[in-house]
C-alpha cells in the first residue's frame, strides 16, 4: 500500500497513490475478511478494540507529531442504515492507542454513491469523483497537519485516493493510510 521502509506494493508501482505511505493489518481473506464483515455488517463492535490494537502496531512507523486520525466517512443514509461508521470506530480506537487527536468529522460524504463491490478501479474512481470532501468547518484544523486516514478495507484504493486528494486540496500535510484489511490479487 505505497512505500514503507523502502517497500512498495505492485499496484502502487503502476498507479502511484496520493498518500505518502500506508499499511494494512490483514489480507482480506479468511480471518481478515470475517473480521471486516463482522464489523461492517454484523454489529460486532466488540472487534473494534482488538482491531485498533493491531492497527496501532502496524501504524507506529507512520506516526508523526501533531498527526490527526481521520476516518473515511459514510453518507448519512448509509450511516442511518448501519447505525455506525466502522471506519470511524476503528479510527477512534486507533487514535486512543497512538495518543493522537481524532477528527471524526474532518471528511464528509455529501453524495450517496452506489455499492462499489464488483466494480473495477476505473469504475470506482469515476463513481467516487467528488463524493468525499473536507468539511469546511474543519479546513483550518487540518492545514499543514499530517493525517492518518483510516478505513476498514482497501480494495482498489479508490476511496482512500479520493479522500487523500480532498485532504491535499484543503492543504493538509502529508497523508498516510491504515486499513484493517487489504484485498489482493489471487496468486
Amino acid at each position: 500500500m505505497s512505500e514503507v521502509d523502502g517497500m512498495q506494493c505492485d499496484d502502487c508501482l503502476h498507479a502511484p497513490r496520493p498518500w505518502s505511505a500506508g499499511r494494512s493489518v490483514f489480507h482480506y481473506s479468511g480471518f481478515g475478511r470475517r473480521m471486516v464483515l463482522g464489523l461492517k455488517h454484523g454489529d460486532r463492535l466488540d472487534l473494534v478494540r482488538p482491531a485498533a490494537k493491531w492497527m496501532a502496531q502496524h501504524a507506529r512507523p507512520l506516526r508523526r507529531d501533531n498527526m490527526l486520525v481521520v476516518p473515511i466517512p459514510l453518507h448519512w443514509s448509509r450511516l442511518f442504515g448501519r447505525r455506525y461508521n466502522q471506519s470511524a470506530e476503528l479510527a477512534r480506537g486507533l487514535s486512543q492507542q497512538l495518543g493522537l487527536q481524532y477528527g471524526p468529522d474532518v471528511l464528509q460524504r455529501p453524495q450517496r454513491t452506489p455499492m462499489l463491490e464488483g466494480k473495477t478501479r476505473d469504475d470506482r474512481l469515476n463513481i467516487l469523483s467528488g463524493a468525499i470532501t473536507v468539511n469546511p468547518k474543519r479546513a483550518l484544523k487540518i492545514a499543514q497537519r499530517p493525517i492518518l486516514l483510516v478505513d476498514d478495507v482497501m480494495t482498489t484504493g479508490a476511496t482512500l485516493a479520493e479522500a487523500a486528494n480532498a485532504l491535499a486540496s484543503s492543504r493538509a500535510g502529508e497523508v498516510f493510510v491504515i486499513t484493517l484489511a487489504r484485498a489482493g490479487k489471487d496468486t
